[in-house]
């Protein structure tokens, strides 16, 4: 019998106003140790996150600081990370969503340049007041990955502070947190796109985002005995040490893309370093086995339902003709 832990569009290309070509230039990420800072389980305060870019393995690319400030826990909302459909099947989710008070400065993952600011970044047409982002921004990055630009968007804004064209800092304040478009509540819905700034081109951000000194990422490729992907599918995660649960969902089939190494289908950010009980039921049974979380790394798992969970590096894709 399978436990549960306790409770706890249309798609349209977003037009990019470039002043010059964007860069694809990839960063060099920084191949240091730092002590690892295990924070007290329920403190207000986190530590500082890794300094970017960080980088402990050569696959990794933490190239992102968080786009709110740490004094907000700001962990993506639980039940609609990446690839969720909470709103229903064909409405994929092409982020993550960071819970904060109306009015919350909104700062820049990273230095680049303004090339949305406003009302219509999903539609396409500007000043859409009707647009499901709502007043948004999008930064096309001073650097790039694999030969590829990178582009932040920052949705469902009370305020846009900066405009098109404009130059901005790591850690410079773009706008406020707010409830404009689609949504729920106050937040910051984060994307990571990468290639070009569509709606189609998004990565999970939580690969991208520098985790807090201690935390770990975990991601796995979750499938069948057979190894067909496994959409939509429950992943549970609970720390040994505190009994926490960390729950999510497999990506869903449509317009999310996987990293190019780790080809995964699912990922949880911002995990207190330590050992957990991962827990993916299969066939009315619980599939229980113990991982480690390391600071500052991506701990990464393959799972094949009946034949149970493989921890060896992810399988290269056959390249398609």
């Amino acid at each position: 019998m399978v436990v549960l832990p306790p409770a706890d569009e249309a798609p349209f290309s977003t037009p990019t106003f470039l002043s010059a070509p964007p860069s694809t230039q990839t960063v060099e990420a920084m191949q240091l140790f730092f002590p690892t800072v295990i924070p007290v389980e329920g403190a207000e305060f986190r530590p500082p996150i890794y300094p970017v870019p960080w980088a402990l393995s050569p696959h990794d690319h933490f190239y992102f600081t968080r786009p709110i400030s740490a004094y907000y826990p700001a962990d993506p909302v639980w039940d609609y990370r990446y690839g969720g459909v909470y709103f229903g099947p064909e409405i994929v989710h092409t982020g993550i969503d960071l819970p904060a008070p109306n009015g919350t400065d909104v700062m820049a993952a990273g230095p680049g340049t303004v090339v949305w600011a406003g009302y219509g970044l999903f539609s396409g047409a500007l000043n859409n007041m009707d647009d499901p982002y709502g007043l948004a921004i999008t930064i096309r990055h001073d650097f790039g990955y694999n030969n590829k630009p990178l582009f932040t968007v920052y949705a469902h804004l009370m305020e846009v502070d900066v405009v098109v064209g404009q130059h901005v800092e790591t850690g410079e304040v773009i706008g406020n947190v707010g409830v404009t478009g689609v949504t729920t509540g106050p937040h910051l819905h984060f994307e990571v796109r990468l290639g070009e700034n569509d709606f189609w081109e998004t990565r999970n951000p939580e690969l991208w985002l520098a985790p807090p000194q201690g935390y770990g990422v975990l991601a796995g490729r979750v499938m069948s005995t057979y190894g067909t992907i496994l959409n939509s599918y429950l992943v549970m995660a609970k720390s040994l040490e505190t009994g926490h649960y960390y729950t999510t969902w497999t990506y869903a089939e449509l317009n999310v893309h996987a990293d190019e190494y780790y080809q995964e289908n699912m990922a949880i950010g911002n995990l207190p370093a330590g050992v957990y009980e991962l827990n993916i039921p299969y066939g009315a049974l619980n599939r229980i086995v113990n991982i480690e979380i390391l600071p500052g790394q991506v701990t990464y798992f393959k799972f094949y339902g009946f034949a149970g969970y493989d921890f060896g590096p992810p399988v290269t894709p056959t390249p398609q003709p």
